[in-house]
């Protein structure tokens, strides 16, 4: 008798209820609907700063490339230029880039137009939407601005 007692008290401490369980679950749920906004929020912004660096950095090679032949790479080059000698350029000193011409944050390429609306060139990101134009995270991050 004794010996079932000791039994039914180790049966009854296994494990949780499904109600505790539950609970658990709530909880985890309510904390997680408070911080996943704040996290994506953060990681759009991190992604648009992401882009502008990588216009900046890319600009600098552009600059280079400019110093190295006396112009900068036509838009039927594009980017690749960087990466590539084009014919007939002599003093080509590059790459100017030391790894592949990156996407954007986004997985597209960069839009580069030479000349550019704005200047001597233009190089852009559509954003998050991919499309010309937009706000907040689908604005495009531009080089001239």
């Amino acid at each position: 008798m004794l010996k079932k007692r000791q039994k039914n008290k180790v049966l009854n401490k296994k494990g949780f209820t499904l109600i505790e369980l539950l609970v658990v679950v709530i909880i985890i749920g309510l904390l997680a609907s408070l911080v996943a906004p704040k996290f994506f929020k953060k990681l759009s912004a991190s992604k648009q700063k992401t882009a502008k660096a990588q216009i900046e950095l890319l600009g600098q090679a552009l600059d280079e490339f400019r110093l190295d032949n006396g112009r900068y790479p036509a838009t039927e080059e594009g980017l690749q230029a960087l990466r590539e000698k084009p014919d007939d350029l002599p003093n080509w000193s590059g790459p100017y880039l030391p790894k592949p011409v990156p996407k954007d944050p986004w997985g597209r390429d960069y839009v580069y137009k030479s000349p550019g609306e704005h200047g001597d060139y233009d190089l852009y990101s559509y954003g998050r939407d991919g499309q010309e134009g937009g706000e907040g995270e689908d604005a495009d991050i531009v080089s001239w601005k």
